[in-house]
């Protein structure tokens, strides 16, 4: 295999910048290799998100409320079961990898095989749970064995890992936007052309494989064969071994995410479900904020470890400066909730206002999780996040179970809420290591923090 110092990219665009920027990065091609794949994932995550609400806010107006809520349930329901595909191997794959780039066909391999033969099982109980919650639903049943299918294309994100490794995930930039893009101009026309819903379904099935098909066209391209790619059942063994937690995470984190829609399904019907998933899209739109926020801060909050003053400064910086920017930005939103409904959805998604006006403000403790989430990281506590996570889902089903049959998606978006705040937030109160975080979250609502000359986060 062709080694990731054996390619050598040339990053043309360092010479682009300022004089005195281009003077730093000289010669630092280890840097250069890195902004220029952060440049690319920003790339995507602005492209599919901008072009992404545009597409969705369209195509829900097209389908009205009803259709719109059974498309967005057979989707949640699907991705219930994305954990079981996934198994939580990504971060793990792009560790090994860059341990050891020598094993990287036998990692690859390994992991490729273990996807697929799980992405069948996922399958398998997708259709086979439907059937047993909702069995006379046909629509719902024909949505989801399509949409099923991204379960076993999601298979190939595996070389999304490698080329995370390699500093490579331009290739998985231009894979996966060039189908995002030529699939948002067939769902155009399909609205254009008044195709009926299970086309929107196709869609997103004919967008993963195409994604997939150009991640192996770049591989191919860049590393020259496949025929290294090895299944080793001691390599399974081990990947299994170290992913079982991040698996177990996953599967919380995405119940309390996808649940709602699935229990507003059984509950209300697929009105509820379009109207909810409306506001929902909105809320949500914000939250990679925070993600950028942490990737730009982390690096200089864990090299301060040391220092446990300038650590735990850093720290209280973060937390007010992601605290400062969710409130500002539910406070907007929940003050121009009705306008911004009407304005993107139409009058006939109006009840998702009030949704929306209460469900912005789980941002709060979604910006505070992901800040926390470099402490654990960095105080090795990964297992106490996954307990949180855990209480998190269990209690979004718990209050989803009381609140959706007496207020229905406002109910909904309460258990949200209230779920978030627990698994992001005021689950650190019951444990003795986690409890000065919570303080430290409690006092970011007053961010005097930010003021402090001594506790830069640069």
């Amino acid at each position: 295999m062709t080694t990731q110092n054996e390619i050598r990219p040339q990053h043309q665009w360092v010479s682009y910048l300022p004089g005195f920027i281009r003077s730093r990065l000289a010669g630092r091609h280890s840097l250069h290799a890195i902004l220029s794949n952060a440049g690319w994932l920003l790339l995507d995550r602005v492209v599919r998100m901008g072009v992404g609400v545009i597409v969705t806010v369209l195509i829900a107006r097209y389908l009205g409320p009803n259709r719109f809520g059974s498309l967005n349930f057979a989707m949640a329901f699907v991705a219930l079961f994305g954990t079981i595909t996934s198994l939580g191997l990504d971060m793990i794959i792009v560790r090994e990898v860059v341990r050891d780039i020598s094993r990287a066909g036998v990692i690859v391999g390994t992991a490729l095989t273990l996807r697929i033969g799980a992405s069948f099982l996922a399958v398998a109980t997708s259709i086979l749970v439907l059937r047993a919650v909702q069995p006379h639903d046909r629509t719902s049943l024909a949505l989801v064995s399509i949409l099923s299918a991204t379960l076993v294309l999601q298979a190939f994100d595996t070389l999304d890992a490698f080329f995370q490794s390699q500093v490579q995930s331009r290739l998985t930039v231009w894979a996966k936007n060039s189908a995002f893009l030529l699939m948002t101009a067939w769902r155009l026309l399909l609205i254009r052309l008044a195709a009926p819903l299970w086309t929107f379904a196709a869609a997103q099935v004919i967008e993963l494989t195409l994604g997939a098909i150009g991640m192996l066209i770049g591989y191919y391209r860049v590393y020259g064969t496949f025929l290294n790619w090895r299944y080793r059942r001691d390599q399974a063994v081990d990947l299994l071994r170290q992913s079982w937690p991040v698996i177990m995470s996953s599967m919380a984190i995405m119940i309390y995410m996808r649940i709602d829609m699935v229990m507003l399904k059984v509950m209300q019907g697929d009105t509820a479900v379009g109207l909810y998933s409306a506001a929902a899209r909105v809320s949500e739109v914000w939250y990679f904020i925070p993600s950028v926020i942490v990737s730009s801060v982390s690096p200089a909050i864990i090299r301060a470890k040391p220092n446990p003053s300038l650590y735990y400064g850093r720290l209280r910086q973060l937390f007010c400066i992601v605290t400062l920017v969710a409130v500002v930005i539910g406070s907007a939103v929940a003050m121009t909730s009705h306008l911004i409904i009407r304005l993107l959805y139409s009058s006939a998604y109006e009840p998702a206002s009030a949704i929306l006006s209460v469900h912005i403000w789980a941002s709060i403790f979604v910006f505070q999780g992901v800040a926390q989430s470099v402490w654990d990281f960095s105080e090795g506590l990964l297992k106490l996040s996954l307990y949180r996570t855990v209480a998190g889902a269990i209690l979004n089903i718990g209050l989803n179970l009381f609140l959706i049959p007496r207020f229905a998606g406002m109910g909904a978006a309460v258990a949200t809420v209230i779920a978030y705040s627990m698994a992001a937030v005021f689950g650190n109160i019951f444990s003795g290591r986690t409890r000065p975080i919570f303080y430290m979250q409690m006092k970011a609502y007053v961010p005097t923090a930010l003021w402090r000359r001594h506790e830069t986060v640069g």
